[in-house]
């Protein structure tokens, strides 16, 4: 499919958005359990209303259903929970840093799902992120863990977006996101009703004040909205497109959090040039691609 100007403008916004995600997850105060029970709540009524106004069937065939459920349930699901977990042991620098390997991982996975050959060009600019990420590491050794569970949050995202390129294919975004945010909702339910009857007054679940605002904000704007426009735009991009355009992510997040935030997010040198070479592979592949098929095309001639 031909891209054009208003999709890449639109996948930026898209990340710039999903860049302000880990800031609203900070702001709620509850447990990150209930942080996204009641994301994907509110966000799973949200769509059903809107189906329901504009007359559009919810209805698909069984097989996908289940798969849909499946992947939000499982991987959609515990992608959040790492992603917002990790946020909260360590930064929110820390947690986007390294969500920003997606691509890396993407480069592997979408190639074996694909039964395709990997491109040596795609493990080039998956290994120079990698490059970044080990300066940050080197240099912020106290939040490991907090860089772990964004690792696995990472493999968890390109699971998802190439799973989300196949389901795309024959699912409209809408559908793909209302089972997804769905399958999340069944699979925290249980957790966050074990917790609400263990009679554990140490872990807030239930939002409260200025919660409900922040979660309405992240259900609507960032789950609806951007989430569906992402599923979207895997069917215009490649998931490895996608998924190194979204290594922004952690820049547009780390100026939100030090404006909002100030020196909490404050982080060492070897940090900012880690996230310097990530951003670099970022504004580097597209134009060593297009160099590189039209190296091809002029052989092939």
């Amino acid at each position: 499919m031909k891209t054009t100007f208003k999709d890449f403008f639109t996948l930026h916004f898209v990340v710039l958005i999903f860049g302000f995600t880990a800031i609203l997850g900070q702001l709620i105060s509850i447990h990150t359990l209930g942080l996204v029970f009641f994301r994907t709540l509110l966000a799973a009524i949200g769509f059903f209303i809107h189906f329901k106004i504009r007359g559009l069937s919810i209805e698909i065939d069984t097989k996908g259903k289940w798969q849909l459920l499946g992947t939000g349930g499982i991987i959609v699901a515990l992608h959040w929970f790492t992603f917002f977990y990790s946020a909260e042991v360590s930064t929110i620098a820390i947690s986007l840093a390294g969500l920003s390997t997606t691509s890396l991982w993407t480069s592997f996975i979408e190639p074996f799902w694909n039964k395709k050959r990997i491109k040596p060009i795609q493990v080039i600019f998956g290994s120079v992120i990698i490059l970044g990420l080990c300066l940050i590491f080197l240099h912020e050794f106290n939040h490991i863990w907090g860089l772990v569970l964004s690792i696995i949050c990472a493999i968890l995202g390109a699971i998802f977006s190439v799973l989300n390129g196949e389901f795309s294919k024959k699912y409209t975004p809408q559908i793909i996101t209302f089972y997804e945010m769905l399958g999340v909702t069944v699979s925290t339910l249980i957790p966050v009703l074990f917790i609400l009857f263990s009679g554990n007054t140490s872990i807030s679940i239930i939002p409260e004040g200025m919660d409900w605002l922040w979660i309405i904000i992240l259900a609507f704007v960032c789950t609806i909205y951007a989430y569906t426009e992402s599923v979207n735009l895997v069917r215009i991009f490649s998931a490895f497109t996608f998924n190194l355009t979204l290594n922004l992510e952690p820049v547009y997040g780390i100026m939100f959090a030090y404006v909002i935030f100030g020196e909490k997010e404050r982080m060492t040198l070897g940090f900012y040039l880690g996230t310097l070479v990530i951003l670099s592979s970022v504004l580097l592949y597209p134009l060593a691609e297009k160099l590189t098929h039209e190296h091809f095309k002029l052989k092939k001639s």
